[in-house]
């Protein structure tokens, strides 16, 4: 039986050493920032409490994506994301299968020629008629939780912006399962501002597929317009927990 080395001096050397480096860097960093003002008290409080939407009306000016059908050939399922204003709507792949499964991929080969709004529109009225549809069902039988994975911040740039305030950026992470033991469930990773606030908005069923559904995931996002609502549609599959597989959204 080999003796067990009980010497407390490698961890305690590791310590040092962990504090030695958080010490240099915390002088350099002093050193780079020697000639910036100090923050003032005021000021750091309303960085951290400014948090209140920008827009009298943001849910009614907001992106919204909605569901236009499934290909079952293809494997993925179209999704259609309105932009407010004339600016023409994005259409996405949502990829059910394969390596690229519970990926939004905007369907590039439109816009390469014309990005004129009429004309997307059009061609999503000719798909739409070619697709299978999804199957609206209860938001209540699943659930939503929420983590913040990163706290960052960014100053909005342009002839409009006055306030030079920091706004709040966080890296969400979004997961949906079902209340009870069974069904499909699934989670993603988006970019939100100003407050770190979701909500599960839509459920839908892809027909008598029980091991596949979608969420519509609403949340504060938007930095040409923080302070708007944006959405997600994440894939939920069965046979997977919710935490083996993460897609990030941006």
């Amino acid at each position: 039986m080999s003796a067990v080395n009980t010497d407390p001096k490698p961890h305690a050397n590791l310590i040092a050493l962990a504090r030695t480096r958080r010490m240099q860097r915390a002088l350099a960093h002093a050193y780079l920032h020697r000639d910036a003002p100090l923050s003032t008290l005021r000021s750091s409080l309303g960085y951290m409490t400014t948090t209140a939407r920008v827009t009298e009306d943001a849910a009614a000016r907001g992106h919204r994506m909605t569901v236009l059908g499934v290909a079952r050939f293809e494997g993925v399922a179209y999704v259609v994301e309105d932009i407010s204003g004339d600016d023409a709507p994005i259409v996405y792949r949502l990829y059910l299968r394969g390596p690229r499964q519970g990926h939004l991929v905007p369907l590039h080969a439109w816009y390469e020629h014309s990005d004129d709004n009429a004309g997307i529109r059009e061609r999503i009225a000719a798909l739409a008629p070619t697709l299978e549809p999804v199957v609206a069902t209860a938001a209540e039988a699943w659930m939503l939780s929420t983590r913040i994975v990163q706290r960052r911040a960014l100053r909005l740039a342009g002839s409009g912006c006055t306030d030079e305030r920091p706004i709040r950026k966080f890296a969400l992470q979004l997961v949906v399962e079902p209340v009870g033991s069974l069904g499909p469930s699934g989670r993603t990773t988006v970019t939100a501002f100003l407050a770190p606030h979701a909500q599960l908005t839509a459920m839908w069923t892809l027909g008598d597929d029980d091991n596949l559904a979608l969420a519509r995931v609403t949340f504060t996002g938007i930095p040409s317009g923080t302070g708007l609502t944006k959405d997600t549609v994440i894939l939920l599959t069965a046979g997977l927990s919710a935490g083996e597989r993460e897609i990030s959204h941006g």
